[in-house]
């Protein structure tokens, strides 16, 4: 079933690298108590992901602060050194949190996996955005196939 407004997140964990070397992060310390911006894309480096979607959460990351978002995370069906050479590559800095979904298990979780074998790329995440409050969805985007709009940070900037 598919994540909608109003859901409750579903349980999981991430990786990620930090300074300290890699480390799990679990979706009660991530969601719980803030306010998050998950955004999900189909993979690292891949063109619309790099040149946009990510690129625009750095960009206006500090607008999304200044309305209360305490967290940016981006997620992606990459492993967490991936995610992390991208992070790097994009200098994305303290901006946004880079998450690795490496089996795509909490795509799953969420119901938005994407089955992206014919372009050779395997089972992946689709493109959203979730806006979440304290553990709970209150703005789920899921774009339409090859489209770059309703999860876009212009456009969830303005849902906030």
């Amino acid at each position: 079933m598919t994540i909608k407004a109003g859901d409750k997140m579903p349980a999981g964990a991430f990786k990620l690298m930090s300074a300290e070397g890699p480390k799990e992060i679990s979706t009660d310390a991530l969601f719980g108590g803030k306010t998050v911006v998950l955004f999900s894309v189909p993979g690292a480096f891949t063109p619309t992901c790099d040149a946009r979607h990510l690129p625009g959460f750095v960009q206006h990351a500090d607008a999304f602060r200044a309305k209360g978002v305490d967290t940016i995370a981006c997620m992606a069906v990459n492993d967490m050194f991936v995610m992390n050479a991208w992070g790097k590559a994009s200098n994305v800095g303290e901006k946004v949190m880079m998450l690795a979904d490496g089996n795509g298990d909490y795509s799953r979780a969420l119901g938005l996996e994407l089955d992206a074998r014919g372009f050779g790329l395997g089972m992946r995440g689709q493109r959203f955005a979730i806006i979440v409050k304290n553990g709970v969805a209150t703005h789920v985007n899921i774009e339409a196939p090859g489209k770059f709009e309703v999860s876009a940070a212009e456009y969830v900037l303005a849902q906030l």
